[in-house]
């Protein structure tokens, strides 16, 4: 659907945006590039049966990591209340569509699809970035600081369990960590705040729940 100018926008109009994105994005029909894809010409080993499943396990997991971004930055941006945020968030989630592409792409190539659950992480992420985006900016740039955070480290246990032939995969992670670690730094210089430990505790485990099963379903 059109999108109204920037100049003329609401918060009612930003809400309706939010969920064409979302139909779009849930129903895969918003694709994006591929152009610049990290996997490049990268050729994999022979990959056994066992290996591809586990590969596409992980990959799977990687790409609803992405519909949960996109619906955090989108719920953000959607209650944001400084215009530079609101920008910041929009930015970080047109960069994260092109990590949604890649990780569907290869889930493609590995001969698997997205989780079946993918409309059930867009829409509890979106609805705790606009929560996070009400209490004021400064914690909506720390909540996207330590998420990024947590999702690096989770890309550098992936990187260590890939199968050692699995080379496009692994260019593909490489690349979406680099990216996270970036969107981290820009996060905190921004004047993003310190989360409190049980928040951090919190968000961890709400991150094992969503790795544990859009592994297998």
């Amino acid at each position: 659907m059109p999108e109204p100018s920037a100049r003329h926008i609401n918060r009612r109009d930003r809400l309706v945006i939010a969920f064409d994105r979302a139909l779009r994005g849930v129903a895969r029909t918003d694709r994006g590039s591929e152009s610049g894809n990290p996997a490049g010409d990268a050729a994999d080993d022979v990959l056994d049966d066992r290996e591809r499943r586990h590969s596409a396990g992980l990959m799977r997991v990687n790409h609803a990591g992405e519909v949960a971004a996109q619906a955090l930055y989108r719920g953000q941006s959607l209650m944001a209340r400084d215009t530079a945020t609101r920008d910041a968030m929009e930015q970080a989630a047109r960069e994260e569509n092109d990590h949604l592409v890649w990780c569907r792409r290869r889930l493609e190539e590995l001969g698997s699809k997205p989780s079946r659950l993918d409309p059930l992480w867009y829409a509890g992420s979106l609805a705790i970035g606009a929560v996070a985006a009400l209490a004021g900016d400064r914690w909506s740039l720390g909540f996207v600081a330590e998420t990024e955070h947590q999702v690096v480290e989770h890309l550098d246990d992936h990187l260590g369990r890939l199968p050692e032939g699995d080379h496009r995969s692994r260019a593909l992670l490489r690349q979406m960590r680099a990216d996270e670690q970036r969107h981290a730094t820009r996060a905190r210089a921004a004047g993003g705040a310190a989360l409190p430990p049980v928040v951090r505790r919190a968000m961890r485990a709400a991150s094992k729940v969503m790795t544990r099963t859009a592994y297998r379903i």
